[in-house]
């Protein structure tokens, strides 16, 4: 007869092996999910994993960072992740596919091996890279649902050519990929299942584009210098995080939303934490409209004429993020209330907690303050903005190496 100890060694080894039921709907209590976020970054545990904390106080990267045996365990990814897109499990749940090929030549006739081929199949998939890539898209690489693009362990670059497209599908990690110098693409037949191809209209060139896309993590990519967006999610997408990223080199940086007169995005729910926005940014980080957006710890460094803007009445919930102001003395103010005159602007929600303001940086806040929109107060708050810089140093595509941590 089993003992009590050898029952809970077992009951917590079937734990880890057991897959979670995720549902495909967005989330339908924000507050509870930014109630979890900062939990999660006050505790900053391994969340069951067996390992003892890296003690960054990143949670997500606490979670699986200090593992040596990383590569062996890749699929462990997809239990970190926090904020709305937290339920995001990519293709955990499937088998690992290994690119080969970098090559793109045909994209309604995919070649096995290459990228494309590995993220129109049907069955959830866990994709890696057999080494080092420069991948030339010829079309937008159309995404279908369940999969995980892991980087990790090669240097990976999406780059000079259309990049991704996460549309109407769910369930998606994107992680440790360089995506920059993106193009627009389409007025060509482009391949989004094994059983569907189809005629693509003018692409915008985004690095990521979502559109209609539930349950995605985009986490420690690298993104710069494209036609369009970095990042964008429109036309009802919700239950997104991005986080950990460092975003360069670009104009508008990040649309949340598709159009004021799209109501539909009223939905949105995008969780924005740890990244570090770095030079030769401009604007959008990000313009939000409508929805419900939770900016958390990250390191605003450089930007032109704002950070956070948005129109249509978005709440936006900054905490614990450090604003470094540009030198110029009309661009200091971290907000922008567009589209809109101040006699309507002044009801949309948004406030400032914690945020560290240099430079002579300064946020205007606006709405009722202590509303029913918001996370309500606790001692389970984003962490200090002084430590933003030690939780947001491994921004970005991370050099990770087989046999030793990240």
């Amino acid at each position: 007869m089993a003992t009590p100890s050898l029952l809970s060694l077992i009951f917590f080894f079937f734990s880890l092996l057991a897959p979670s039921i995720v549902s495909s709907s967005p989330v339908h209590d924000p507050e509870s999910v930014v109630q979890e976020v900062h939990r999660s970054i006050k505790n900053a545990t391994r969340r069951n994993l067996g390992y003892l904390s890296c003690g960054t106080g990143n949670p997500i990267d606490d979670c699986w960072r200090c593992d040596s045996n990383w590569e062996n365990n890749r699929q462990r990814l997809a239990d970190c992740a926090i904020g709305f897109g937290k339920n995001a499990i990519g293709g955990r749940d499937g088998k690992i596919y290994v690119v080969t090929d970098s090559g793109d030549d045909d994209p309604v006739t995919p070649k096995p091996g290459t990228l494309r081929h590995a993220v129109i199949q049907d069955d959830p998939l866990w994709i890696i890279f057999a080494r080092d890539m420069v991948i030339k898209l010829k079309e937008e690489l159309i995404m279908n649902s369940f999969k995980t693009i892991d980087g990790r362990g090669a240097s990976v670059h999406i780059a000079g050519g259309p990049c991704i497209t996460i549309q109407y599908v769910t369930n998606i990690i994107i992680h440790g990929i360089n995506v920059h110098d993106c193009k627009q693409g389409g007025n060509a037949m482009v391949r989004s299942s094994p059983g569907h191809y189809g005629w693509r209209t003018i692409s915008d060139g985004d690095g990521v584009s979502i559109f209609g896309g539930t349950h995605v993590w985009v986490d420690h990519c690298s993104l710069s210098n494209c036609n369009d967006g970095l990042i964008d999610a429109i036309m009802g997408s919700s239950a997104i995080t991005i986080s950990n990223n460092y975003m360069t080199h670009h104009d508008k940086v990040m649309l949340l939303g598709h159009s004021d007169s799209y109501s539909q995005d009223k939905i949105m729910q995008v969780t924005i934490a740890f990244n570090h926005f770095g030079e030769g940014l401009v604007q959008r980080m990000p313009r939000c409209r409508h929805g419900y957006f939770h900016v958390v710890n990250n390191d605003y460094t450089h930007w032109e004429m704002y950070a956070i803007g948005g129109s249509a009445a978005p709440t936006i919930n900054s905490q614990g993020n450090r604003f470094l102001a540009p030198d110029s003395r009309n661009s200091k103010e971290v907000t922008k209330h567009e589209d809109a005159g101040e006699s309507e602007w002044r009801s949309w929600n948004w406030r400032s907690e914690g945020d560290l303001m240099l430079n002579g940086a300064y946020f205007t806040p606006s709405g009722a303050g202590a509303s029913s929109s918001y996370a309500r107060a606790s001692s389970l708050g984003a962490r200090p903005s002084s430590v933003v810089g030690s939780i947001t140093t491994g921004a970005g595509v991370l050099n990770c190496k087989k046999g030793s941590s990240c």
